[in-house]
């Protein structure tokens, strides 16, 4: 992944067309992994990803074409922040009050974990207007 000024890049070959949606196959890989010993140390990795890519005009792409993927950067401030930051401060918070009304340890990881169900079925419930805040197009 590469930042160019405004914009976060990956390259990527496309995978499938489908009615107003280009699948690119994007390689993610660790800041290590184009080190000339990555081959033969177990910290390199590689993980194959399907970005989804809306697009109105399909016709101009074929399966097989390289591609580059773009976002802007606060696209993927907002996904770690979804994903991550808030979830956290959840599971603390539901800690803390359970903490703070003298449950066990246990009890308390375990309605905060229980805590943030409700969160990822909004999430998930959400998806369609996620797909329209979260967003990569073809440059």
């Amino acid at each position: 992944m590469s930042k160019n000024h405004n914009q976060i890049s990956h390259e990527g070959i496309i995978d499938s067309i489908s009615e107003g949606v280009v699948h690119v196959r994007i390689v993610q890989s660790s800041a290590c992994s184009s080190c000339k010993v990555a081959d033969y140390c177990n910290s390199a990795e590689h993980k194959e990803k399907i970005i989804d890519v809306r697009c109105a005009n399909t016709s101009k792409y074929s399966v097989g074409q390289e591609v580059m993927v773009m976002a802007a950067p606060d696209v993927g401030v907002k996904a770690v922040t979804m994903a991550f930051v808030i979830p956290t401060v959840i599971l603390l918070v539901a800690i803390a009050i359970c903490i703070g009304y003298g449950t066990s340890e246990a009890v308390a990881a375990m309605v905060g974990l229980l805590a943030m169900v409700p969160y990822y079925i909004g999430l998930y419930l959400n998806r369609s207007k996620l797909e329209r805040v979260l967003t990569f197009y073809i440059a």
